[in-house]
């Protein structure tokens, strides 16, 4: 038996719609700019290769939870996202193959610390702080591909206290999710419990206190998070 200085955390986990088994979570994986019309906004128009940051799994966070305004920042930013969930390994594989890897789908935001993003980006240092922070990865529940097939179009929206901030479809992705898992392959060896945040529609903008966020991505669900008084 293995005995521990500290006990360790739990095993990171989230909800399946059905049933009350959780999935665990290994690595979380994100996407950046993988919408057209987002990588205008934030000063990109070139179709380039997927680039990818991550979060800790620390930073996950279920939907419907109340959290404080993230510290250190003056410019929290929210971004809704399709969350791709692996349920089988995979190394530099095709598409084709990485279509099969993909166990199911979740609702997600990528709340950011846009302030230390921008900073970062002009240092040229990593995103670390502006994307990995505290309860910067919110995730709905996942829905299985068994039970929805495999998604490449639907509506992704964000309402933020009622009123649409964010609009547009899975179609509009840059690169789709099997290209992104068959990407992230060359780079990784992938495996069941890995999730990836697969990019934001435009519309991205700041959120306060008090302001209450919904989600929703046509065929997978929704996500929603309270925002509450800095700590």
């Amino acid at each position: 038996m293995t005995t521990y200085v500290f006990p360790p955390e739990p095993q990171p986990s989230c909800a399946v719609r059905g049933t009350d088994a959780r999935y665990a979570v290994n690595r979380i994986f994100c996407v950046g700019r993988n919408y057209a019309e987002h990588a205008k906004e934030m000063g990109n128009d070139t179709r380039e290769p997927p680039f990818y940051f991550g979060k800790p799994t620390a930073a996950l966070t279920p939907s419907g939870a109340t959290v404080p305004y993230a510290c250190a920042t003056q410019d929290l930013h929210h971004e809704v996202e399709l969350v791709i969930a692996l349920g089988l390994p995979v190394f530099r594989v095709t598409p084709e193959v990485a279509r099969a890897a993909i166990w199911g789908y979740g609702v997600g935001l990528d709340m950011t610390r846009r302030d230390l993003q921008g900073q970062a980006k002009k240092l040229g240092r990593p995103w670390d702080t502006g994307k990995g922070f505290d309860h910067s990865a919110i995730l709905g529940e996942l829905v299985r591909v068994a039970d929805v097939g495999y998604l490449e179009r639907g509506a992704i929206t964000l309402d933020v206290n009622g009123v649409q901030r964010q609009q547009g479809d899975l179609s509009d992705m840059i690169w789709n999710p099997a290209e992104i898992v068959a990407n992230l392959s060359q780079l990784y060896h992938l495996k069941a419990g890995d999730l990836i945040y697969t990019g934001t529609p435009a519309g991205v903008g700041a959120v306060v206190a008090g302001d209450v966020l919904h989600g929703r991505v046509e065929g997978v669900g929704e996500v929603m998070l309270t925002l509450g008084p800095a700590e």
